[in-house]
């Protein structure tokens, strides 16, 4: 790829499977929480895009989605607010609220479960905040979601 893009996430971890939700009942199978990178190989996503084909060779590969510790529910509650933030090489490049989301949590489990058996296990990414741009081989970035701690990767070069 000639552009590899971040995108910093909410990730949503299932704990019990579930197909058909309500938004109401949607946190009931959620096992808990992480920051992630949903990291995005975006020149071929587009191209993909423009032929009309599925976006799986931008989206889907080696070391794609990076995700910290996943919290449970038990102890960090289902966060519907707190800030977002991810640094690469120490500058600021997306800075955002949770209450800010275009689709709260519920309602991305409620949209998928009635395409999609959730089962437990799955990891839901959930959307992430303005700032998404291209990043090489060296760069740091450094994601963080208020009460979900941080997480801290290095971009390679491919293999």
């Amino acid at each position: 790829t000639k552009n590899y893009q971040h995108e910093l996430e909410l990730v949503v971890a299932i704990g019990t499977a579930a197909t058909n939700l309500s938004p109401e009942r949607a946190r009931d199978v959620v096992y808990g929480y992480a920051v992630g990178l949903d990291m995005t190989r975006r020149d071929l996503q587009n191209a993909m895009r423009e032929i009309k084909r599925p976006w799986d060779i931008g989206k889907s590969f080696a070391e794609a989605a990076p995700i910290g510790p996943v919290y449970p529910v038990t102890q960090v509650g289902h966060p519907s607010n707190g800030r977002i933030a991810l640094d690469v090489n120490g500058e600021p490049r997306q800075r955002g609220d949770l209450a800010d989301m275009i689709w709260d949590v519920p309602h991305v489990l409620h949209f998928l479960s009635q395409y999609y058996e959730l089962l437990p296990g799955d990891l839901v990414f959930t959307g992430t905040p303005s700032g998404v741009a291209a990043v090489v081989a060296g760069d740091q970035l450094v994601g963080r979601i208020e009460g979900l701690g941080s997480l801290s990767i290095r971009i390679v070069a491919p293999r």
